[in-house]
């Protein structure tokens, strides 16, 4: 029987395999410039080294995530750009956090015609506490205004400049729930879209330094 994977577990093998990866020449990858293509290949090839160590639920349509049992989802960015989408379900989410942590590998790649191969050297791995998933000017924008004896009226405002995708309804009764519960200071810069657009510079440039967001290489 092999053991069942557990978030530690996860962030060891993250950073074992991203060291493994980054001296691995790919001929599949010798040529190929599509960021999901990169991802993909990088995603499966990660989850059949945990398969071949751990027991775990695979990432399921329901949830969306790829680790549904840890709450913890698996993204795969360039340096140059280093963001990608995820499912938007709420825009709560943009203040209180995604709901589930994120496991972000940030990679570079090189392609050597000599030998026709591609490298994916993984320059960052990081792991963002779920508690730490919302957006960071939302949320410290929000903290600020509380901070400053801010009331309801003064948060409605402010959600509706930073254009949230909220009816009237849902904006009072997210400012309610602000007044008596003032958010976590999330990390990421998500931007507004049909998909949420997630951006991890902050985290590259500070992980280690924050609260809730982990450095693993």
């Amino acid at each position: 029987m092999k053991p069942k994977l557990t978030v530690d577990a996860l962030k060891t093998e993250a950073r074992n395999f991203a060291a493994h990866e980054s001296a691995h020449r790919e001929p599949a990858l010798f040529g190929v410039t599509d960021g999901k293509a990169v991802g993909t290949y990088f995603e499966y090839k990660f989850r059949g080294h945990l398969q071949s160590l751990f027991d775990f639920q695979q990432g399921s349509s329901a949830k969306g995530i790829d680790f549904p049992e840890l709450d913890v989802d698996m993204k795969v960015t360039s340096i140059k750009q280093p963001q990608s989408s995820c499912p938007y379900k709420s825009a709560r989410q943009k203040i209180f956090g995604l709901g589930y942590a994120v496991l972000v590998f940030v990679y570079d790649k090189n392609d050597d015609p000599a030998t026709e191969t591609g490298l994916l050297d993984i320059q960052h791995v990081i792991f963002v506490e779920k508690e730490r998933t919302a957006d960071f000017q939302t949320t410290t924008g929000i903290r600020k205004i509380l901070e400053n004896q801010g009331n309801k009226d003064d948060i409605l405002a402010f959600l509706q400049e930073r254009m949230l995708p909220v009816d009237e309804i849902e904006a009072s009764n997210i400012a309610d729930d602000l007044l008596s519960m003032p958010p976590e200071i999330g990390y990421l810069t998500i931007s507004n879209a049909l998909q949420w657009r997630l951006q991890y510079r902050r985290v590259i440039d500070n992980a280690g330094t924050l609260a809730g967001v982990l450095r693993l290489k």
